[in-house]
């Protein structure tokens, strides 16, 4: 099974460069990711794939499922400009009788709505919380922990907002409301609040904060800085799913983000090579401000 895994990663590899679709395993979110580089006047001219089986599942009736993981690294090329863009990608392959017959990617978002249980707006109290967002810290933390969790904090399925409140607070984002949880943005003592790890929660809270951490929303992503956010309804339904921190821009000047759930690095903020987007995506567009 492995080599045969093996064999498939090659062709992934060799399909980020091809210009071909003939082969029967083409992997359609790849063809994806080219079709919005070819948008945007760019190309992936260079590709790497590194995998490792997680676990293999109980045979049913002949087929055997396994979970695996795999560590793209895309270099990409856009109006002479190269940047590299990294993802992790959990899959399911299904192997009948030993043979590879097909594989999935696991969508980590198909659930996170089940999880929530917090109000969508957080009660504010009048304080006064003074700093200064630093950017360049928040970037650097963001680049840091990407594909790895801190240890000083706690790690979620779902992990996506927690790891953008890490890189907010390293930024100078100061922590306030605890121990309630419906109140301000913070995690304290094994607990935290909704608006730190709930992603609809954060969507609210930022712009609506009054002091400490807020953020103003901006109609477009290409008003964004690097250090600010994008939050993601990939259902179009009201309830956000998704958090991503800007790290970069593209030679066009357009947002790249961090993210976790499913890690990535450098990734065009408009996820529309994600299994998770579809036509009805909303996205909010937040810039970070100071309070001083």
């Amino acid at each position: 099974m492995r080599d045969q895994l093996h064999e498939l990663l090659k062709k992934r590899v060799q399909q980020c460069v091809s210009h071909s679709r003939s082969s029967i395993h083409t992997c359609p979110k790849i063809e994806k990711k080219k079709e919005s580089l070819s948008g945007r006047s760019g190309e992936i001219v260079k590709a790497q794939a590194t995998g490792n089986v997680i676990r293999v599942g109980q045979e049913k009736e002949d087929v055997t499922p396994v979970e695996y993981r795999v560590h793209f690294k895309y270099l990409i090329k856009q109006k002479g400009i190269f940047y590299l863009e990294e993802e992790i990608e959990e899959r399911i392959a299904d192997f009948y009788k030993g043979v590879f017959v097909e594989d999935r990617e696991k969508n980590p978002f198909k659930d996170s709505k089940k999880e929530e249980v917090s109000s969508d707006r957080v009660f504010e109290e009048e304080e006064r919380y003074e700093y200064e967002y630093d950017r360049m810290k928040a970037v650097q933390y963001a680049e840091k922990w990407w594909n790895t969790y801190n240890p000083a904090y706690k790690k979620f399925d779902v992990d996506c907002t927690n790891y953008i409140s890490q890189c907010l607070h390293a930024g100078g984002g100061p922590m306030r409301g605890y121990p309630n949880r419906g109140k301000g943005w913070w995690m304290r003592s094994g607990n935290w609040s909704y608006s730190w790890t709930v992603a609809n929660s954060m969507r609210w809270y930022l712009p609506s904060s009054n002091s400490g951490l807020r953020a103003e929303e901006v109609s477009s992503a290409d008003q964004l800085l690097i250090g600010d956010v994008i939050c993601y309804d990939f259902q179009g339904d009201g309830r956000f799913d998704h958090t991503t921190i800007v790290t970069g821009k593209d030679a066009s000047g357009m947002p790249l983000v961090n993210a976790h759930t499913y890690n990535s690095r450098m990734r065009y903020w408009a996820y529309e090579d994600s299994t998770a987007y579809t036509p009805n995506i909303k996205y909010k567009f937040l810039t970070i401000t100071d309070d001083q």
